[in-house]
């Protein structure tokens, strides 16, 4: 299969069960979520232990891309095994793949694409790039610092706030509208149209 047939692989970070399905470490499920309701598509279970969908993204035409929309169903600092498998599965070029991550870097709602780099301590990115080197996609969904002396751990496992919430649906939608135009139009073009 030639590289420009191969698919675009779009993971959404997340843990999975209830419990976690609110979490703020669970973004990437959500913007996931919203596009596999976007494409039409129902998510279902692969044996790389992950849960996916298949279909087209993008305007019809050269720009209509084949997309894999995949939620790893290993905890999050295990997404590296499943997302390798799914590579594998389906052919994908490194630079074809796409994280989508929450990032404490970044304040609460702000959006920021990029390729390549570092993991920024985050369990889930540490593990894919173990697994496969650094260099793939990653729409970093900013959810801010824990308050006061909060650990890290337990903030991102909780669910967003109510104030948070207010702008969630909004901030989940223009994530996934990012990673579209990363997919049909090329990172710079969603770079400067999405980074905050």
């Amino acid at each position: 299969m030639s590289d420009d047939a191969a698919p675009w692989l779009i993971v959404g970070l997340g843990n999975p069960g209830s419990e976690y399905a609110g979490n703020r470490h669970n973004i990437g499920f959500m913007v996931v979520d919203l596009l596999a309701e976007r494409i039409g598509g129902k998510f279902k279970a692969h044996k790389a232990r992950a849960q996916v969908v298949e279909g087209r993204m993008g305007p019809p035409g050269p720009a209509n891309r084949r997309v894999v929309l995949a939620k790893p169903m290993s905890f999050m600092n295990l997404s590296g095994g499943p997302v390798t498998a799914l590579r594998d599965f389906y052919k994908v070029p490194l630079e074809r793949i796409v994280a989508v991550h929450d990032e404490l870097d970044i304040d609460y709602p702000t959006l920021r694409l990029k390729l390549g780099g570092g993991d920024n301590g985050h369990n889930g990115l540490k593990s894919m790039t173990k697994s496969m080197g650094a260099d793939y996609h990653r729409v970093r969904c900013g959810i801010g610092r824990p308050p006061g002396r909060m650990q890290v751990a337990d903030f991102v496992l909780k669910d967003f706030s109510s104030t948070e919430r207010k702008e969630l649906d909004w901030f989940v939608d223009r994530a996934a509208d990012s990673v579209e135009c990363l997919v049909s139009e090329g990172l710079e073009r969603a770079q400067s149209a999405y980074n905050g």
